[in-house]
């Protein structure tokens, strides 16, 4: 597929069709949200707004989640319209987020990662309970508390143990690095997460060896694509690896506890 191809099927495959167990899709005029009956945080995925529609959308979208009392994240890609959305949410009180790099890895291209030998020291967990060990290791990398991604990645291998799988690669006893894959059926698309890897332990392949081990059964499941959310950090390698940029995302999101800030001729109608 060349870039567009990619790019639309990305649009369809991942925004629009995208479903998922645990979430409500709803379609609402041109938007597509997704509400979390787990707990979670909600999400707006898709839009398709212009400069008339877009302020009552945003208003509808935000009393929406308001109803129920859920945060969600509205996530904005550079083609999507208005041009100007993200501004609009941000004078609405949205948090807007560090944008990234949307990347995409065809694997019927036969890229390195599908033939790169993955050593003994990668091995996929199953066990819930092991997942304590991918939450110390994000704590210690990123200073922060990864509780809540830690309970999300449990309750997937328990009940979803068919759409996850998590990966740790060791140096010698010491986990160095951690990175889980979510394949999406019915879609082309599996995507890529986590990655981080210990100060100490960086530039050994260990990053290496996790995107061969998720590529490799992604490829014998009969997943064809490969997508990643990419941070400047990781876009260049990931583009050594064969991935092809396709666009930036920058995630906005809306906290319950914020008021809606009104703006002139805002009817707080549906899209």
């Amino acid at each position: 597929m060349d870039k567009f191809e990619l790019l639309e099927t990305y649009t369809r495959q991942q925004r629009i069709e995208l479903d998922y167990p645990d979430i409500k899709r709803e379609v609402e005029g041109s938007v597509v949200r997704q509400i979390s009956l787990a707990g979670e945080d909600g999400f707006v995925i898709y839009s398709r707004l212009d400069g008339e529609t877009a302020e009552a959308a945003i208003a509808a979208q935000i009393a929406r989640f308001q109803s129920i009392q859920q945060d969600f994240e509205w996530k904005v890609y550079d083609y999507d319209l208005p041009k100007d959305l993200v501004d609009r949410l941000r004078r609405r009180g949205f948090e807007i987020g560090e944008p990234e790099a949307l990347l995409v890895l065809d694997l019927t291209s036969r890229p390195e990662a599908l033939i790169h030998t993955v050593p003994l020291s990668v091995m996929r967990i199953t066990d819930p309970g092991e997942v304590d060990a991918v939450v110390a290791l994000e704590n210690a990398v990123w200073g922060t508390d990864h509780h809540d991604l830690g309970e999300f990645l449990k309750r997937e291998l328990r009940e979803h143990p068919e759409m996850v799988s998590v990966y740790l690669s060791f140096k010698g006893q010491q986990l160095a690095s951690a990175a889980w894959i979510f394949f999406h059926p019915g879609s082309s698309f599996a995507s890529l997460w986590g990655g981080s890897t210990l100060p100490l332990f960086r530039n050994q392949g260990h990053y290496t060896h996790l995107l061969a081990a998720r590529a490799q059964e992604a490829w014998a499941r009969g997943f064809t694509l490969l997508t990643v959310d990419a941070s400047p950090m990781s876009r260049p390698i990931l583009e050594k690896h064969g991935f092809q940029y396709l666009a930036t995302s920058t995630p906005c999101k809306w906290r319950i506890t914020r008021k809606t800030i009104p703006l002139p001729g805002d009817q707080g109608g549906g899209v």
